[in-house]
């Protein structure tokens, strides 16, 4: 995707319009056809810099549309005919990775044969090595695997011309700097770097002083309006507080919701008593190994999971469309953390402004924090007691769909439409019972709705995905 001329187009467009931008029309179509229809303030202030290759530093919330606003740069840059490393993206997770894989091969679309890969601990070396072998334009990872494959000598960059370093602030948390220093000393000097992150520490001058040319700055507060997220304090004991979980989410009924905790063992005391209650609950933090953390973010994200309870791992770089709301079972320290949290819900879309909740609970020892976080934030927090939370519904709170794992990825050559077109077209399924699709390396999961989970997998057992029998389970609750 060579860098395109000017859009003659662009003079007749509002500037917040993609059709400003110096993109060439099929791409246009592309972005059309996902839902981009307007540019997010972000995407509207970093674009024109980044297609003009600028290096660039970029502050803005989560769920601001950063990726775009990296990615068609990036994208832009490639030169297609060349299978070599071209543009490569840092991220401190592997979850935000996959999320940027995702998007990138999305907006990747509207061209034919660009590779992307995803280069992340926790899987094994031997098939990426492999995928290295057969050529990449792009790859997505995070720091220490990159390292890893410099070291053996399976990545190359010498013809990289885009090294983006997303979610900075929060690689910089996680003891990052000099590994991002080792994999920016392997780049090309003349090379397009961009860095996006939400807060601006002390870290982020010395980053930009090491790896950026004159960098274009671009600061976008976008805290959420106050209508995009309602915040409710409850005051609990100790005693009272995992219990008041299951109130909260019997009484508001979210289809979708994160509880946090300060944790890893309230965590998993959460999860038992909510799934003693009837919850669809999951827990993500950092004793799960990466099989099941992958498992656990694809069921909350297709809605086979009313509730995923973590530890502030998932703080960041977590993005699950339409999250009802947020759960604060313990009051952080960190004024910024709980900014970060209840970022969570209220979350700006291609399609408009979403509301969510953001819920609170805290003790008499947590007062201190609330004040830090009121202070912060410039609000006085509305309280509510408990006794206000009653059931909204006889029936249990149940998530509309269910997960089957089918056994067999992208290493099998399944593709999504496979998946769609074996329980519609085949098995008479309607396309609206079914819902998201992940292929990942080795299995694929598809979410179904509730009511005919288990006639699918039975259905799948014993039919066929691209012509071949395949092994189905369907995921307990």
């Amino acid at each position: 995707m060579n860098r395109p001329e000017p859009n003659p187009a662009a003079k007749d467009s509002g500037t917040d319009a993609f059709s400003s931008l110096p993109l060439p029309p099929h791409v246009l179509a592309n972005l059309a056809r996902l839902g981009y229809a307007a540019m997010t303030p972000i995407q509207a202030a970093s674009l024109p810099l980044a297609l003009a290759g600028k290096d660039l530093i970029a502050q803005a919330r989560t769920g601001s549309g950063k990726t775009a606003a990296f990615a068609l740069a990036l994208l832009a840059n490639l030169n297609i005919r060349r299978l070599a490393v071209q543009g490569l993206v840092l991220c401190p997770t592997r979850e935000l990775a996959d999320q940027v894989t995702q998007e990138l091969r999305r907006l990747a679309a509207a061209e034919d044969n660009i590779k992307i890969l995803t280069l992340c601990g926790g899987a094994t070396m031997r098939p990426q090595i492999a995928s290295l072998e057969h050529g990449a334009h792009v790859v997505v990872g995070t720091p220490g695997r990159l390292m890893d494959h410099l070291e053996r000598g399976s990545l190359n960059l010498e013809a990289l011309n885009t090294l983006v370093l997303d979610e900075a602030d929060r690689m910089l948390d996680m003891g990052f700097f000099d590994d991002i220093r080792t994999v920016a000393q392997q780049c090309p000097k003349e090379r397009q770097t961009l860095l996006f992150s939400a807060t601006y520490p002390e870290g982020i001058a010395k980053l930009s002083a090491a790896f950026l040319r004159s960098p274009q700055e671009v600061k976008l507060s976008e805290a959420p309006k106050p209508t995009q997220i309602r915040q409710v304090f409850f005051e609990v004991t100790e005693a009272e507080r995992l219990h008041t979980v299951g109130l909260l989410l019997n009484h508001y009924r979210p289809v979708s919701t994160v509880a946090f905790c300060n944790t890893k063992q309230q965590c998993r005391d959460l999860v038992e008593v909510l799934r003693a209650q009837g919850f669809a609950a999951l827990e993500l933090h950092g004793d799960l190994d990466q099989r099941d953390r992958d498992q656990v973010l694809v069921r909350f994200a297709n809605r086979s999971c009313s509730v995923l309870v973590a530890t502030d791992i998932a703080a960041r770089g977590l993005d699950i469309a339409g999250l009802e709301a947020v759960i604060n079972v313990d009051i952080t320290p960190d004024a910024a953390t709980h900014t970060h949290r209840i970022g969570r819900t209220g979350r700006a879309s291609v399609q408009g402004q979403a509301e969510g909740w953001a819920f609170s609970l805290a003790s008499l020892d947590e007062m201190g924090r609330v004040g830090q976080i009121e202070k912060a934030g410039n609000f006085t927090s509305t309280w509510a007691p408990i006794s206000s939370l009653t059931p909204a519904s006889a029936e249990a709170l149940k998530p509309p769909m269910r997960t089957l794992q089918i056994l067999g990825g992208r290493k099998e050559k399944i593709r999504p439409g496979d998946v769609l077109g074996a329980l519609t077209k085949d098995l008479g399924f309607a396309s609206a019972q079914i819902g998201k699709i992940n292929v990942n390396e080795f299995s694929t999961y598809v979410a179904v709705d509730a009511g005919i989970a288990a006639q699918a997998e039975r259905q799948l057992n014993a039919g066929k995905v691209k012509g071949k029998s395949v092994k189905v389970r369907l995921l307990a609750d």
